[in-house]
């Protein structure tokens, strides 16, 4: 009988397709994937491929702008049910009710939102180029969503600027607590702190470094520190200890899970594959209008 691994390598010739990957997918879909990376690493890439499809191994609003950067393509998302609950937080009449209220401010939206937030938007961004992105833009106000703690660690950093927040959060990331790394700094009081600034404003305080997933691999990649505690989802851990296995790694006390993420797995990109499941389809005006925002954040890489 074929193995799956085979069998999915076989369907990706067949099909021409490329498989992206989140670095918090499981191990053994981050190990099929052509491609491993952050929010902004996939989104360049999805914009950059020239196979026919493009399996999306993340949550909906990834496969979405995948879809909208390469609209000539066949995305599928593996898993209907692989949402984002910060991204169903906000709402369109959320949005509009904000520019409503704070008509000279520009919208810059966390890429971790759906399609159509994107497109109400000015500009998006990713944790890895929310500071830049914010210090670019012309407006003074900017209405920064879905995630309030991000938007607290940008206004941190730009503090010229006066930052509308929406109170958004990602629930893995909220739950780290000032108390875990108190307890890891005293456990390996010689590691490195690095968070992801999706966490809380006083455990962002606490870190070493406050970075993206591909800012974590990079910085880990140069650092002479042998030991880190990693204050994000634990499929980044998993793959350092691949990718450095003379360095230690350790979560936030206990490992950190987006049971979201963790939905797909190697079954599910097989029939992917093989039944083309679960095509992505935007409304045309709306792909447009989100391909500005999208356009505009990658000029900030």
């Amino acid at each position: 009988m074929e193995q799956i691994g085979e069998k999915i390598n076989r369907l990706r010739r067949q099909r021409r397709a490329v498989i992206l990957a989140h670095n918090y997918q499981i191990e053994a879909v981050q190990m099929v994937a052509d491609f491993l990376g952050d929010s902004l690493d996939l989104s360049r890439k999805a914009a950059s491929v020239n196979q026919d499809v493009i399996v999306f191994a993340g949550v909906k609003f990834m496969a979405e702008t995948a879809k909208v950067l390469a609209p000539d393509k066949t995305v599928l998302l593996p898993r209907l049910d692989a949402g984002c609950p910060m991204a169903d937080m906000i709402t369109v009449e959320d949005l509009r009710q904000l520019k409503q209220d704070h008509p000279k401010a520009a919208v810059v939206t966390y890429v971790n939102s759906s399609v159509e937030i994107k497109a109400e938007s000015d500009v998006c961004c990713t944790s890895a180029n929310a500071v830049r992105v914010v210090e670019n833009v012309k407006a003074r106000d900017i209405i920064f969503i879905p995630d309030r703690n991000l938007g607290r660690f940008v206004q941190s950093r730009v503090p010229e600027k006066r930052i509308i927040l929406f109170e958004g959060y990602c629930y893995v990331h909220n739950r780290i607590k000032r108390e875990e790394i108190d307890v890891m700094k005293e456990r390996y009081p010689d590691a490195e702190i690095i968070v992801h600034p999706e966490v809380r404003p006083e455990v962002a305080d606490m870190a070493d470094a406050v970075l993206s997933t591909s800012q974590m691999l990079h910085h880990v990649a140069r650092s002479r520190k042998k030991r880190f505690v990693v204050a994000t989802e634990q499929g980044l851990l998993e793959r350092m200890k691949r990718e450095y296995p003379g360095k230690e790694f350790f979560p936030a006390f206990r490992a950190k899970i987006c049971s979201n993420m963790k939905r797909t797995g190697l079954q599910d990109i097989e029939r992917s594959l093989e039944l083309n499941q679960y095509e992505i389809v935007i409304d045309a005006d709306i792909s447009r209008q989100a391909f500005r925002s999208l356009e505009k954040m990658l000029e900030y890489v």
